[in-house]
């Protein structure tokens, strides 16, 4: 069994989609990135990848290549669970957290769980997400941007 971490962030900003864990979440504001910028998805690929020893999100997707401009990280995280297979892995379980004061993100994670469970091809119940806020602290707190953190274990296939 191996284990990774993943981390990723960025600002809000009015006239962009918010995609969560392949969700458009209706708010007045998105997240700011060369891909859609879902936070979420790129801390649970840099996670897997960190398991496998494989790099990180922007080794295997970077923001100066055009062909990732705008893509859905829903197809970022398909790639790297093709990856993982290819080195000889197999997802066993994802847990993650989404910090952001608002909008809440409750509402909207089974939507997120299906998504992550069905493109790394595991069942729902080895895909936890969670939200928290930071009581109105720091850049999530003031909605500057939003955070994400996960963890995540992989074996042998």
């Amino acid at each position: 069994m191996r284990a990774g971490s993943g981390y990723d962030v960025h600002r809000l900003v009015p006239g962009r989609k918010l995609i969560m864990g392949g969700v458009d979440i209706p708010h007045d504001k998105g997240l700011l990135g060369h891909s859609d910028a879902d936070v979420l998805l790129h801390a649970v690929c840099d996670a897997l990848l960190g398991a496998a020893g494989l790099g990180d999100i922007g080794r295997h997707f970077p923001d100066a290549d055009q062909r990732y401009k705008g893509i859905s990280s829903l197809t970022l995280l398909a790639e790297v669970g093709r990856l993982l297979a290819d080195n000889g892995f197999r997802v066993n379980n994802i847990d993650a957290t989404i910090v952001a004061e608002q909008p809440k993100m409750a509402p909207h994670i089974p939507a997120m769980i299906a998504n992550i469970a069905g493109t790394v091809k595991v069942d729902r119940s080895a895909v936890n997400v969670k939200a928290t806020t930071t009581e109105g602290l720091g850049f999530t707190g003031t909605g500057e941007g939003i955070a994400a953190y996960a963890v995540c274990t992989i074996t042998q296939a």
